[in-house]
C-alpha cells in the first residue's frame, strides 16, 4: 500500500470520526432533553428495560465486522455517559450545588462567620434541663472566647419513656442565657408547627438526623429567615443529604449549615461511624459550610479530640460537641458529654493543633 492510499484511508477515518463525534453530541443533547422531561415527570433517570430494548435493536441490526459483544460494550459505555450527563445536569440545577454558586456561603451568627476559613465551635448540653445548667455551660464557653451554644429543648428519643426536653420552656431558657452571655444559640425543632414560635427564641434551627427527610419540616424551615443546621440522617447517602438541603433552599432560605454526625453501620465500637470523607465531598459538591458533630458520631469521650482534629484537618468548617456541668446526672447522653475539666483538655488539644498548622 502506497503512502497516498494510506493517507486517503486515514482521511476517510478522520471524516468518520468527526461524523461519529457529531452524532454522539447530537445524542447527548437528546439525552439531556429526555432527562429534563423525566425530571418534570418525577421519573427515574435510569430505565433498565429501555436500555435492554435499545441493545436488542442494535444487536439485531449489527452487520459486522464487530462482534455483538463488542458492539454492546461500546453502546453500554455510551449509555453510561448519557446517564452521567443527566445526573450532572441535575446537580447543576440544584441551588445548593457549587456548580450553581461557585463561591462559599458564609453565615454570620452574631459576628461568628461560619464557612469563612476559620473553624467555628458549637458546645453545650445535649438537653436543656434548667437555667442554672445552661448558664454554667454558657459561662465556660464564653470564657474560651467562643460564641455558639447548643442545647436541646425538643428531644426526639428512641424510647418514648426517655426525657424529651422542656419544650417551649427550654427555648425560653436558651434565649435568656443567649442574651446574658451574648451568644448565638442552636436548638433542634421537630415539628413544623413549632418553627414560627422557635425563631423568636433561637438563632439557628437545627434539624436532627431523624428528621433529615421530614420534608414538611424542611420546607417550613426554608420558609423563614433563620439559619438552619441540617444533620445527616442515620442511613442517608450524601446525595440524599444534599437533596434534603435543597428542600430548605428551594423555599428561599439559603443560610444552611450541613452537619456530618456519623452514619449507622455494622460497627459497634462507636455509637455511629464517622464518615470523614463526606466533609470534602460536601465541600466540593455544595457551597454550604460543613460541620462535624464529634459527640454523636463517636459516642465516646476518648475519641472526641482525635475526631475533631481529623475533621478540621480534612476541611470541616466547624466542630459540634456536648458539654455538661455534671454528665453523670444528665437526663440524656450522660456517657458522652464532656464535663468542664474534659472540655478544658479538649480545647487545649484544639489550640495545639492550631499552633502546629499555622
Amino acid at each position: 500500500m502506497s503512502n497516498k492510499e494510506l493517507n486517503e484511508l486515514r482521511e476517510k477515518l478522520d471524516e468518520i470520526n468527526l461524523s461519529l463525534l457529531k452524532l454522539i453530541n447530537e445524542r447527548a443533547k437528546l439525552v439531556q432533553e429526555i432527562g429534563r422531561v423525566k425530571e418534570k415527570q418525577g421519573v427515574n433517570k435510569y430505565d433498565p428495560v429501555r436500555e435492554r430494548e435499545m441493545l436488542d435493536l442494535i444487536e439485531q441490526n449489527n452487520e459486522g465486522p464487530l462482534e455483538n459483544s463488542a458492539v454492546k460494550y461500546i453502546f453500554k459505555e455510551i449509555f453510561k455517559v448519557g446517564l452521567n450527563l443527566q445526573k450532572d445536569d441535575h446537580k447543576k440545577a440544584l441551588l445548593v450545588s457549587r456548580k450553581k454558586k461557585p463561591e462559599d456561603t458564609i453565615i454570620n451568627l452574631k459576628g461568628e462567620l461560619i464557612g469563612s476559613g476559620s473553624p467555628s465551635f458549637v458546645f453545650g448540653p445535649c438537653a436543656v434541663e434548667s437555667y442554672d445548667q445552661v448558664a454554667a455551660v454558657a459561662q465556660v464557653v464564653k470564657s474560651k472566647g467562643l460564641k455558639l451554644l447548643r442545647g436541646g429543648a425538643y428531644k426526639p428519643r428512641t424510647s418514648p419513656y426517655d426525657f424529651q426536653g422542656l419544650g417551649l420552656e427550654g427555648l425560653k431558657i436558651l434565649k435568656r442565657v443567649a442574651e446574658e452571655y451574648d451568644l448565638a444559640v442552636i436548638s433542634e425543632i421537630v415539628n413544623p408547627a413549632d418553627i414560627e414560635t422557635a425563631i423568636d427564641y433561637i438563632d439557628v434551627i437545627q434539624i436532627g438526623a431523624r428528621n433529615m427527610q421530614n420534608f414538611e419540616l424542611l420546607k417550613a424551615a426554608g420558609a423563614v429567615d433563620k439559619p438552619v443546621l441540617l444533620k445527616r440522617g442515620l442511613a442517608a447517602t450524601i446525595d440524599e443529604f444534599i437533596n434534603a438541603a435543597e428542600y430548605i433552599m428551594s423555599q428561599g432560605n439559603g443560610n444552611i449549615i450541613l452537619c456530618e454526625r456519623g452514619i449507622r453501620t455494622y460497627e459497634r465500637a462507636t455509637r455511629n461511624t464517622l464518615d470523614i470523607s463526606a466533609v470534602p465531598i460536601l465541600k466540593q459538591e455544595t457551597h454550604l459550610p460543613v460541620m462535624v458533630d464529634v459527640t454523636h458520631s463517636t459516642g465516646r469521650k476518648d475519641l472526641l479530640l482525635p475526631a475533631a482534629k481529623a475533621a478540621l484537618a480534612i476541611g470541616a468548617d466547624g466542630i459540634m460537641a456536648e458539654v455538661h456541668p455534671d454528665p453523670s446526672v444528665a437526663l440524656s447522653d450522660s456517657a458522652q458529654q464532656m464535663d468542664f475539666d474534659e472540655f478544658e483538655t479538649f480545647m487545649q488539644g484544639i489550640r495545639e493543633l492550631s499552633r502546629t498548622t499555622i
